[in-house]
C-alpha cells in the first residue's frame, strides 16, 4: 500500500467519475420529504436526550443517597 495508489491519474479519474455520478443522482427533496426527515431527526434527538437526562437523574439520586 504505497502512496502511488492515491497519486496515479487513473485513481483520480475514477474518483471524479464517482463524484459526478453521485451529483447526477442527487436531487433536492420536496417539502413533504424534508418535513418528514426533520420530524424523524427531531424525535430521535428528543428520545436520546430524554434517555440521557433520565440516566443523569438516576445517577444524581443514587449518589445523593449514598
Amino acid at each position: 500500500m504505497g502512496i502511488g495508489k492515491y497519486v496515479s491519474p487513473s485513481a483520480w479519474k475514477d474518483r471524479i467519475s464517482r463524484y459526478k455520478r453521485t451529483i447526477k443522482v442527487a436531487r433536492k427533496p420536496d417539502k413533504e420529504e424534508f418535513t418528514s426527515s426533520v420530524k424523524i431527526s427531531g424525535s430521535g434527538l428528543l428520545i436520546i436526550g430524554a434517555i440521557g437526562f433520565s440516566i443523569f437523574l438516576i445517577y444524581q439520586l443514587v449518589t445523593g443517597l449514598l
